[in-house]
């Protein structure tokens, strides 16, 4: 429990701090690319300011023929309204100069050049002014009010930094008070539109996984028809799909388990029958003699059905052990289990060549082969004396990426209902009383090595290739 509840999301970490988070940094690196040119303009507007207490000091100059008979509260009036120790007038070549009383000596000199208002030119100087040391002294040139006159002011540049920094505060807080609004709205939204809906699926899938056979854990969706409706709608098909193989798989478990037991104890009935009736067969009434060699058959039959099916549930209860074995020699085995090697009537072609090695898990890929002859053989008996020549054949193909073990006889064929029902336990048989395990267990047996078990259609007979991947040969 402590696991599955460490493994819940909570509303506040994953998706949500991260949205949160991508959605203040994101607003602030907008302000941040707003807040340059916006710096830029205020230095100008400021600048411009004091270049227009300039222009009225250059109009008085102007209207004054002696610079000199200016009262001297007049003219400290007009630099202490700018904030500048003196101010330049150009005009025709000739400067006119206004100054305090007492002049200010300026150290490190910068100059703003008022004329020149392109953005990179004004944002340059911003960042200058706003990471300049202390005491330096700003020159702010700038046009006059008459033709090719020019206006001068020196001045510290502490205040304009001042105001600068003042005023990048201001953006600054009014930055996140705007970025913290938009995010906590954003937030709001979208957590209602898509962080709930998927911390809604999260859970439920955490919980399902917890009790799968729990009906009341499938989630139920909602009418949304985007996205997130999609995959509402198919996790509930997909948990319901899981519910109900559970429960058959439950069932055919325990169904299984009885079955196996009563069959276990049917064939130890059929073994103690057949051994009655092979002393049955050595009495010397006629009757028994014609009727024993038919009850025979019935229980082997019987007795065999009740083997392939306890075999059918303990064949892929292990995964193969992969270890290089010959293929011939298996093959060869095989034929001889399958009752093939010296049989009077059919004969028997291994065409696997002497030095093809495999990785494979020998026993299982033996269990392959043998069911596959075994069927040749059955199909060939069957067929009696229809058949001239009957011949099961074991060829080989290697190509690039697969190996490809090939089984076929010259038989009858398979029947319509055997090729429609083919590696479906109980049903793919091809012959009377059989029971279709032996495609089923060798299917499923290729499958576990890689590959796969295919039926070939062809006109005459019938052929099986057992395909391996490539990667399985052991040179």
């Amino acid at each position: 429990m402590t696991a599955e509840r460490s493994l819940r999301p909570r509303r506040f970490s994953g998706l949500s701090i991260k949205l949160i988070a991508t959605i203040i940094v994101v607003i602030l690196a907008v302000e941040v690319v707003v807040y340059l040119p916006s710096l830029a303009n205020f230095r100008a507007s400021w600048l411009d300011d004091r270049l227009r207490v300039g222009v009225v000091a250059a109009r008085v100059l102007d209207a004054v023929p002696d610079v000199m008979a200016l009262p001297r509260g007049l003219t400290d009036r007009l630099l202490t309204s700018a904030g500048a120790n003196a101010i330049v007038y150009r005009r025709e070549g000739q400067s006119q100069l206004i100054e305090l009383a007492n002049p200010v000596t300026p150290g490190v000199v910068a100059t703003a050049d008022m004329r020149h208002r392109d953005i990179m030119t004004l944002t340059m100087g911003a960042l200058d002014t706003l990471f300049a040391g202390p005491g330096r002294t700003l020159r702010i040139v700038g046009e006059g009010n008459l033709d090719e006159s020019q206006v001068e002011l020196l001045m510290p540049e502490r205040p304009l930094r001042q105001d600068m920094l003042e005023y990048s505060r201001n953006i600054v807080l009014i930055s996140l008070v705007i970025a913290a609004l938009t995010a906590v709205t954003l937030y709001v939204l979208v957590s209602r539109l898509f962080i709930d809906p998927v911390l809604r699926l999260t859970q439920n899938m955490l919980a399902y996984r917890q009790a799968p056979e729990n009906a009341s854990l499938i989630i139920v969706p909602s009418n949304r028809r985007d996205e997130i409706g999609v995959v509402e709608r198919e996790l509930a098909a997909m948990e319901s799909d899981i519910f109900s193989m559970l429960r058959q798989r439950r069932h055919l478990a325990d169904l299984g388990l009885a079955v196996a037991k009563i069959n276990h104890d049917l064939r130890n009935t059929l073994t103690s029958a057949q051994l009655l009736s092979d002393q049955v067969a050595t009495l010397d009434d006629p009757k028994v003699q014609r009727l024993a060699p038919r009850l025979v058959t019935t229980l082997d039959k019987a007795i065999g059905f009740a083997q392939s099916v306890l075999d059918y549930g303990r064949e892929m209860a292990s995964p193969p052990v992969m270890a290089p074995a010959g293929i011939k020699t298996l093959v060869e085995d095989a034929a001889f289990d399958a009752r093939l090697v010296g049989h009077p009537h059919i004969g028997f072609i291994n065409g696997v060549p002497d030095d093809l090695v495999l990785n494979v898990d020998a026993g299982q890929l033996a269990r392959v082969l043998l069911n596959l002859l075994k069927n040749a053989r059955e199909a060939l008996e069957a067929a009696n004396a229809a058949i001239a020549a009957p011949e099961v054949t074991v060829a080989v193909e290697t190509g690039a990426e697969e190996i490809t073990i090939s089984v076929s006889d010259n038989g009858p064929g398979l029947p319509p209902r055997a090729r429609d029902n083919l590696f479906v336990a109980f049903e793919g048989s091809a012959r009377s009383g059989g029971t279709g395990l032996g495609l089923a267990i060798a299917r499923e047996i290729t499958e576990a090595h890689g590959g796969r078990l295919v039926f070939v259609d062809q006109p005459q007979g019938t052929r099986f290739d057992i395909v391996l991947p490539a990667v399985l040969r052991t040179d």
